[in-house]
Parts: C-alpha cells; structure tokens; sequence
C-alpha cells in the first residue's frame, strides 16, 4: 500500500557526540547509507554508500573535522538524489564542487586588477593563508555555515580585532564572487554573523590629531629636519593630502601651481585638483633632481630597477627622531579641519572639498559639479601662512601675477637635499 511507507523517515543512528566518541576502526552507519569511517590511525571521514548505474560505490564526503554531521547528510541527501535520478553522483560534484581554497584563489584573480596597490594585493592574500585556509581551505564551499566562520573568527575577534575585521570582509567577498559565479547556491554565510556572535570592539578611534594651535611650532621644528621625508611631510600637511596621495606624486601632475591627483590614488577613486600653495615652490626646489618622475622616491629601488615611491613607515621613524609622539600622519587633515571651524575659515562644503570628503547626497552631488577651485585656492594660501608662521625661510609671500606654467624647472636642478 502507498500509504504505508509515505512519510516514513530513515532512522539516523549517530549523533555529534557520539560520533566524536568512536575511536575504534570500523564503519558506523547513520542511515541512508551515510556512514561515519574511522581507518586504522584513527582518521575520520563520512562514507556515502549508495548505488550507481546498478554497481555499489562508496563516495568520500569529507573529513570528519572539516564537515559536521548535519552537512555530511545534507550532502548525503543531494547526492542519493542524483543518483536515483539516473545520474552520477561523483560526476557532477567533480563538476560542481570548489573548495574555500580554490573560490579564494579566482575571487582574488577578479579581484585584484581593481586594486590600486601591490601591497594590499599580498595583504589579502596573505591573512587568508595564515588564518583561514587552514581551517576552512579544504571545505566545499557550499558546505562552510555561519558557525564555521564564527569558530575562525572568535579567537581572534578581541586580541586583533582590525585584522579579524579585514578578514571577514575578505571572506565575504570570496562567497559573493562564488554566488556570482554560480557555485554558491545559498545565503552568503557571512552575513549572518550578527552583532550578538561578534560584537564591535568598541567606540570608533579617530587617528591622533595634533591640536592646531601647536601646528606652528611643529612645522618649525619640522623645517629644521634634512631629507626628503621631512619635505614629504611638509608637502602632505600644506595639501591636506592622504599619505598615498602624496608619496606618489608626480611631477607631471603638476602645472600652473595645480597638482591633479589621478583617481587610481584618490580614496574616492575620482580625480582630485589640489592648489598649491607659493611656499611648495620651496619643497619642490629642495627634492628636485632625485628622481625624473617620482616627486618624493625611495633611496631604495624596486625590483626592475625602476624609481618607487617612499614607504609610509618614514613618517613614524621622522616623529621618533623628531621626539614627537602622541600623533599621527592622518591626523593632520583633522588638525586642517578644526582649524577651518574653530576659527571661521571656511564653511562646511569648502572644508571637505580640500579633504576630498563626498559632500551632500548623490542628488546634489549631481548638481553641484564646480569644486571650487578658487575659493580653495585662498584657502590653502591661509593655511599656509597659519602653519608657517614662526618658519622664517617659509614667509608667505603674495603669489607672482605670472604663475610658473611647469615645474619641469625643479628637474633640472641639482640643488636637491639628500635622503633621509
């Protein structure tokens, strides 16, 4: 009768606990023919027995301490499904099974011509290398669960918590290529670690910022420092600029006192007009020659033999022998912000139009094309003068009615300062 066996369920034997406590060799059956096998040096791993083409196989679903017991049967499942059906079941996961590993290495693949640096590039895949691929490298990729990620993440969620955070987003991106590629065929995994299983570290710190009054004294002290992170420094503070934006300045992004930052730079990914101040004529004067198209090179060279750019580390190393401490390059855009609030100098758009910040939302944005140039133009003139003031060598000056068209002069001098 078909009312006799419809709805009838298949016994299932094993349970989590038990089957972490069988140590002796053997097959043990769950039902199904799903079975837990323990070899002779005590390995775990799940055996589906099943029937193909008329011939018994025995298909390996993976290591005992890779796949928990609830997946080894929903893999179980899927795959007596296929073979019922008339198909072959190891066909098609050779056909559609990628471990985390393998999703990892094409998503970094698609991935990394949009970066804009080599190092991130290595970054990334190197955190997965240390702490992901050997827990979770192995795994199908449609059989890693929230809980496996929350296991990897966990313990180093407090002690690192900015490297356990680049991680999980690094993690992220390998399951949203796999789903756009057809090998995920669920939920994003990461996306259901909740607050609750990993809470934020805390308040956000903002960088360490030097107070604007102090600004003066600090850029005389720095004005007294030799070598070209000193003149690097100098350059970022006046620009406002990030620290990326300013060690790979070029010379032919300079022209008419403009310095035009390619967007692959910009944090924004957009192209960013910075004015230049008269005092920068100065900077660019001491660090002309050192290099025809790097404004600020390493001493070192890369690889090939070509020019590259300084390292960010310089920065921490000229605070050190400056006795500076308690600060941070970063901050000195925070320290050009609240000295434009503090003492009326600019309204909020022109502010964070110097910082390169968005302003307003996509709509005014939209309308609102003119980055207004001019009027920071101005602005960057007072800036300078303010953080110049006790720099004797640094008096702001009036601009020339006749603006320099290059700086292709700094080329040619041989007046530059040494390394340091």
């Amino acid at each position: 009768m078909m009312g006799s066996t419809m709805g009838k369920r298949v016994r299932q034997h094993l349970t989590v606990k038990g089957a972490q406590a069988f140590t002796k060799p053997g097959m043990y059956c769950d039902g199904g023919g799903l079975y837990l096998r323990i070899g002779r040096q005590s390995g775990k791993s799940w055996i589906l027995r099943t029937t193909v083409f008329g011939q018994r196989r025995d298909l390996g679903l993976g290591s005992f301490n890779l796949v928990t017991l609830a997946e080894a049967r929903e893999e179980a499942l899927k795959l007596r499904k296929i073979a019922r059906s008339g198909g072959d079941p190891d066909s098609f996961r050779r056909r559609e099974t990628l471990t985390f590993e393998k999703a990892a290495t094409r998503a970094f693949g698609a991935l990394k011509p949009t970066w804009s640096s080599e190092k991130h590039a290595e970054l990334w895949w190197s955190s997965l290398e240390r702490y992901v691929f050997p827990k979770l490298g192995a795994k199908p990729i449609d059989l890693i669960v929230v809980q496996d990620i929350h296991r990897l993440l966990l313990p180093i969620w407090s002690e690192k918590y900015e490297t356990a955070k680049r991680i999980k987003q690094r993690i992220q991106h390998v399951f949203e290529w796999a789903k756009g590629a057809g090998h995920l065929h669920k939920e994003n995994p990461v996306n259901g670690l909740s607050k609750v299983l990993l809470p934020p570290k805390g308040p956000k710190k903002h960088h360490a910022a030097l107070p604007w009054a102090e600004l003066p004294n600090f850029m005389e002290k720095l004005s007294r420092r030799e070598g070209v992170s000193a003149r690097l420094l100098e350059f970022l503070i006046l620009t406002c600029s990030r620290s990326n934006e300013a060690r790979g300045a070029r010379w032919d992004e300079i022209d008419d006192h403009i310095w035009t930052v390619p967007p692959e730079r910009m944090k924004a990914r957009q192209e960013h007009r910075v004015p230049l101040s008269a005092p920068i004529d100065r900077i660019l004067a001491g660090v002309a020659g050192l290099d025809d198209e790097l404004i600020f090179p390493s001493i070192g060279k890369a690889k090939n033999g070509s020019s590259k750019k300084t390292s960010d580390q310089v920065f921490a190393a000229l605070m050190k022998r400056m006795g500076v401490t308690g600060i941070t390059t970063h901050g000195f855009r925070s320290t050009f912000r609240d000295w434009c609030r503090d003492n009326d100098m600019a309204d909020r758009e022109l502010a964070e139009l110097v910082l390169a910040h968005k302003v307003g939302s996509a709509v005014e944005r939209a309308y609102a094309r003119s980055d207004l140039l001019e009027r920071r133009t101005q602005l960057m003139d007072q800036w300078a003068e303010f953080a110049l003031s006790k720099v004797k060598v640094f008096k702001v000056k009036k601009r020339p009615k006749k603006r320099i068209t290059r700086v292709s002069k700094y080329t040619k001098s041989t007046s530059a300062r040494p390394h340091n």
